[in-house]
């Protein structure tokens, strides 16, 4: 460690011993039971999330001098069961030349017993020259470090990409590595290509001189794929985008296979920019994914993309990142929150001194009709309490801290549901309009102080409604629709907490979940 990470270490832990030491005194009714949220500060993007020898990771970004952001360094909490969160002292700080401003965001690979870590490092000069922190006055260099598990924090910094290695007429937003090693049989393929075994993704804006396949202007979103043989020295293996503009950036790229016949490709991007229906009604940016026809290391054989679906529609949900854990599941996590976004906030948890927190882990599998379903973890099952069965109409009431588990399913033999209606915490309504095969998320108060804090209304297309699942833990309701096919995520903070729900013609399970 150099004086600047040791000073950033003691001014860490000094605020983190504050926050909990206020909260011991005045318990906090919206930190979350089974989140990973900031011990104190901010939080946004996951990083670095792997499995190693049985233990979770979830890196994240972190702010802890300011609920309201500020220089990022990364957090760490390890679990064993994805729920429960132990945090250990922050491993890596800004305190270097090339991450002067900020380690910003990135990935973990695991492998011959070590965990590699690969970030932004992000340098903004000071602003006397004019830079528009676009094209002049940035620098994002990628960043590799080894993570010490022995000190709990990080080794032996180096750069292995700067902007001069991106192609030229990308901007100086050149960010967000995901690093993996190719799978034996595709790493052969590539091989053959001069190809890998190591891949990078980084998501780029590219300047507005854009070939005229793309029939509209201004900067556009694509993602850059590099290829190494050591991790130490990469080479641009090729440029991913759309044949038509979409969004101006893509930001905190992945890309996996799922397990299927045959395996289906994704290509997940969270897209700035994005204009007209049904963007203009959503989140002022997006988190979804492309399926992908092809090898987006070949630059010989331009793969081809699927329509973009969004991983989820609700209000606060952004830069997903994925892992493969050690029993071969794909597991999704994302940021529940939304960036550059005015409308509304997190005002309760800002007035005590922190902000934000990180989704459910969730499985991604793909259905025997190909469509691609998240869904939380199975390991939330653990924590269910005893069952209440309600038939088609249920109520129950807790206290603030209060978690819940609630699934609707037609019976057996029955037809589907033809409607759905459910009350949390007396001010978020969760319904379903059989005409419009719609589900909505909506806040009956959309002032800042209500449960919602400025959230209002979000509608987002299911189809035929089969099941619902809705998991509460105090200040967060995710929802999953149709098995996962659909999701919406919210922050809420009720000053009481219960549910009402009525399904008619359907069996309602309720379960108290212990955190």
């Amino acid at each position: 460690m150099n004086a600047t990470s040791k000073d950033l270490k003691l001014l860490t832990e000094a605020a983190e011993r504050a926050a909990a030491s206020s909260r011991a005194a005045e318990p906090d009714p919206y930190r979350l039971g089974f989140h990973v949220q900031p011990p104190t500060g901010w939080l946004n993007d996951p990083n670095g999330l792997c499995q190693k020898d049985g233990v979770f990771h979830a890196f994240f970004q972190y702010a802890p001098f300011n609920a309201d952001g500020g220089l990022k360094l990364w957090g760490h909490a390890v679990s064993r069961d994805l729920l429960s969160w132990e945090y250990l002292p922050a491993p890596l700080f800004p305190d270097h030349p090339f991450d002067v401003n900020g380690a910003y965001s990135g990935s973990a690979l695991v492998e011959d017993g070590r965990l590699e870590l690969f970030y932004t490092g992000n340098v903004k000069r000071e602003d006397g020259d004019g830079f528009d922190y676009v094209t002049t006055g940035r620098e994002a260099a990628v960043i590799r470090a080894c993570y010490n598990e022995a000190t709990g924090l990080v080794d032996t910094k180096r750069v292995v990409l700067t902007n001069t290695d991106y192609p030229a007429d990308d901007t100086l937003h050149v960010r967000d590595p995901k690093v993996w090693r190719l799978a034996c049989a595709e790493a052969e393929r590539a091989a053959k290509a001069g190809v890998g075994p190591y891949l990078m993704v980084l998501g780029a804006r590219r300047r507005g001189d854009l070939p005229e396949s793309t029939d509209q202007g201004g900067d556009a979103g694509e993602v850059l794929v590099f290829s190494s043989a050591d991790k130490r020295v990469w080479t641009l293996a090729n440029r991913v985008s759309t044949p038509k503009r979409f969004g101006f950036m893509w930001e905190c790229p992945d890309y996996f296979e799922l397990p299927a016949a045959p395996a289906v490709k994704i290509l997940s991007v969270s897209p700035q920019g994005l204009s007209g229906a049904p963007w203009d009604a959503l989140n002022v940016y997006q988190a979804g994914y492309f399926t992908v026809a092809g090898d987006v290391w070949d630059a010989a054989h331009p793969c081809a993309f699927g329509d973009f679906s969004l991983w989820d529609a609700g209000f606060d949900f952004y830069a997903p990142q994925s892992f493969e854990a050690e029993d071969g599941r794909r597991i999704l996590v994302a940021w529940m929150g939304i960036p550059d976004e005015p409308a509304y906030g997190n005002d309760p948890t800002v007035a005590r001194g922190w902000q934000h927190a990180l989704t459910v882990p969730r499985e991604v599998t793909v259905a025997a009709d190909g469509s691609v379903r998240t869904w939380p973890v199975r390991e939330v099952e653990a924590l269910r309490g005893s069952l209440d069965e309600g038939g088609d109409v249920f109520s129950a009431e807790g206290e603030p801290a209060c978690l819940f588990d609630l699934e609707v399913a037609p019976q057996p033999g029955e037809q589907r549901l033809q409607g759905f209606y459910a009350l949390v915490a007396d001010e978020l309504e969760l319904s379903y309009n059989p005409d419009a095969q719609a589900f909505t998320l909506r806040f009956t108060d959309p002032s800042r102080a209500s449960a919602g804090c400025g959230r209002t209304e979000r509608t987002w297309p299911v189809g035929e409604l089969e099941d619902v699942r809705v998991l509460a833990d105090t200040s967060s309701v995710e929802v999953f629709v149709n098995g996962g096919a659909a999701a919406f995520t919210t922050r809420i903070y009720p000053k009481r907490v219960s549910v009402n729900v009525e399904a008619p013609g359907a069996r309602i399970s309720f379960w108290p979940l212990k955190a």
